[in-house]
């Protein structure tokens, strides 16, 4: 019976006008395209996202430091630093887990709570405001954190394609208004997968971007054609920038392998000395060297917000642009494209885009530090934000109708 019920009630909102349901508060959705830079825009092959953006709001976004994955995707949806919302890297370690080290590609540490709980994300908070929230990938959307996840969740496999993505919001709007997710998260991966691959000017890279723009497409049709009202607001993790095997520094040409542990490489170094040979590393690698310069962590540039982390390695390594740091064979050539610079670095900036009811239209703000997303996200929302480190800047630079 409880079937039949479900069954006739979609037939129901499916029947309704357009016109009626337009009259529901907007959903608010935040979509994250890993790794795309903001000039991508420029290429002439994102028709659908660049009608966006002159109806809404576009700007560069300054990630945090470092510009890696996991670490702003929490600074997104929590308005914190990787310093205090605790990832700190896409590998880190903590002195509580000693012999442990987090890392993406380990689902067993990935989907620990114990490396998630130093925040709350923006879907755990609107839960516990009553607003229902779905996620269709975002990274620590599938963990337990402090008890709670999303009310519709899925766990992440790349084998699960963006059109499969896009239908399964879609189908998450077709529900009655009293299941139907009001915060929603969409995530697409493959832009950044053929930077890393074949470089930021190949066509792989070109098709991919191409892709995502079609299924956002796609998304902006069926929320349409249901009459379904949305703020969205697009973003990315972090920009991408060319490297190749002529521009490395290698660390155990420094320093022996057996002091040290290589928490994290490649445009910046993560590194953790073995006990007893802390001076031994330090001496190593604290003089000048070309293209890269370490400091203790507490010594860092203030303006990188980092170091102050307990999970921040006791030393910290910057490539200089282009330039990556390894230890020993790496994992993967060091062709394509990569992240993790300098937040400072232009290359890194990440994109910044919002359009919808809430939103005005047709304006460009100059660079702004991401940490501010997670207030204007809440705000579409309608959720208290939590204490965070953003401003209320992109929050009144949106608002189409300013005080």
């Amino acid at each position: 019976m409880i079937r039949i019920a479900t069954f006739f009630a979609l037939l129901l909102v499916a029947a309704l006008p357009a016109q009626l349901r337009a009259q529901e508060r907007p959903v608010t959705l935040l979509i994250s395209i890993d790794g795309f830079r903001p000039d991508y825009l420029d290429r002439g092959i994102t028709p659908r996202l660049s009608k966006l953006k002159a109806e809404g709001v576009f700007a560069p976004m300054r990630p945090s430091f470092p510009t890696k994955t996991f670490p702003n995707h929490n600074t997104l949806v929590t308005g914190l630093r990787p310093d205090h919302h605790g990832i700190v890297g896409n590998s880190m370690i903590d002195p509580v887990r000693p012999g442990q080290m987090f890392s993406l590609g380990d689902p067993k540490q990935a989907l620990d709570p114990f490396w998630w709980e130093g925040a709350e994300p923006i879907w755990i908070t609107a839960e516990k405001q009553g607003v229902r929230t779905a996620t269709a990938f975002w990274p620590g959307s599938e963990v337990l954190i402090h008890g709670t996840r999303p009310r519709d969740w899925l766990r992440f496999d790349q084998n699960i394609g963006n059109a499969q993505r896009v239908n399964t919001v879609l189908d998450w709007m077709r529900r009655p208004a009293a299941i139907r997710p009001w915060l929603v998260t969409l995530y697409f991966d493959t832009v950044d997968t053929m930077g890393h691959r074949f470089g930021i000017d190949s066509a792989e890279v070109n098709a991919a971007i191409a892709d995502v723009d079609a299924r956002i497409g796609e998304l902006a049709d069926g929320l349409a054609e249901m009459g379904i009202a949305a703020n969205i607001v697009i973003v990315s993790d972090h920009g991408m920038a060319a490297q190749d095997e002529a521009r490395t520094i290698q660390l155990d040409m420094l320093i022996d392998r057996a002091s040290y542990v290589p928490v994290e490489t490649g445009p910046y170094a993560a590194i953790e000395p073995v006990t007893g040979t802390d001076n031994r590393v330090a001496d190593a690698l604290l003089k000048p060297h070309a293209h890269m310069s370490c400091q203790r962590k507490e010594d860092l540039p203030k303006r990188l917000h980092y170091g102050m982390n307990v999970r921040v390695a006791a030393i910290v390594c910057l490539a200089e642009p282009g330039w990556s740091i390894l230890s020993g064979i790496p994992m993967y050539p060091v062709t394509g494209a990569n992240h993790g610079w300098d937040n400072a670095w232009p290359e890194m900036n990440a994109l910044f885009l919002a359009t919808g009811p809430a939103i005005a239209q047709g304006k460009v703000l100059p660079i702004f530090d991401n940490v501010d997303v997670y207030a204007l996200v809440a705000s579409l929302a309608g959720v208290k934000p939590l204490a965070n480190d953003g401003t209320p800047h992109l929050v009144n630079d949106t608002n189409p109708h300013p005080k």
